[in-house]
């Protein structure tokens, strides 16, 4: 081959290269989280035209109590995304790693005012608020952007099992009396699931913060 021609041959190389990486960049910047849960057809009016849609299922209201002994609701995430988990401070088994992981995520988003950590204890009769703020305090939680919430055993279970669409249960044979799944779940400002995470794990983990940015960066098109 002719140097000349061989020459021009990697230029245009290169540029396809360049092209076809900057694409790749745009789409990856273009990325949408997907939604989940099983959605309804709703009929709305748009410019006084008649469209179906689909209408995600949305985290019902709540009432909680954190481990400051104030009331938390969701009006206190509204305009935020938020991670939510559901453990128990005297669980034998997974909670440690979990914990240990959402720093991880804690450590990411704490000095963000537009994102929330919300953890359910699902043994409420011992996890008092005092309880979770010596639990936190350990953990190291030094603001707001982290909640650990106690409250009525049969609504925690219910919102967990029923809307979280995780496990939540007392079970006489789990360790430590409780039955839970491990799962990180990623919310974003109407309450909608858009993601879920295997909390046990360093992969799920940063891939729940990766996609923590990429719901930021949908918000902020």
């Amino acid at each position: 081959m002719d140097a000349a021609v061989f020459i021009f041959s990697m230029k245009l190389l290169f540029k396809l290269l360049l092209i076809a990486s900057m694409a790749a960049a745009v789409a990856c910047d273009n990325k949408r989280l997907p939604y989940m849960g099983e959605p309804e057809k709703v009929v709305k009016t748009v410019d006084g035209q008649e469209v179906e849609e689909l209408d995600y299922p949305a985290i019902p209201p709540f009432a909680f109590t954190n481990q400051d002994n104030r009331p938390v609701t969701e009006a206190d995430f509204k305009g935020k995304i938020y991670v939510a988990d559901f453990f128990f401070t005297t669980c034998p088994t997974i909670c440690p790693v979990m914990k240990k992981n959402m720093l991880k995520v804690y450590d990411e988003v704490k000095d963000n005012p537009d994102v929330r950590i919300l953890s359910h204890t699902i043994d409420p009769e011992h996890d008092t608020p005092a309880v979770l703020k010596t639990y936190s305090n350990d953990l190291g939680v030094s603001n707001a952007t982290w909640q650990f919430v106690t409250g009525d055993r049969e609504k925690i279970y219910e919102i967990g099992q029923q809307h979280y669409l995780i496990t939540a249960a007392e079970d006489a044979k789990s360790p430590g009396g409780f039955l839970h799944s491990g799962h990180f779940v990623l919310l974003d400002k109407d309450r909608h699931i858009r993601g879920m995470y295997d909390g046990t794990t360093d992969e799920g983990t940063y891939e729940l913060i990766r996609d923590i940015r990429t719901l930021l960066k949908e918000y902020a098109q």
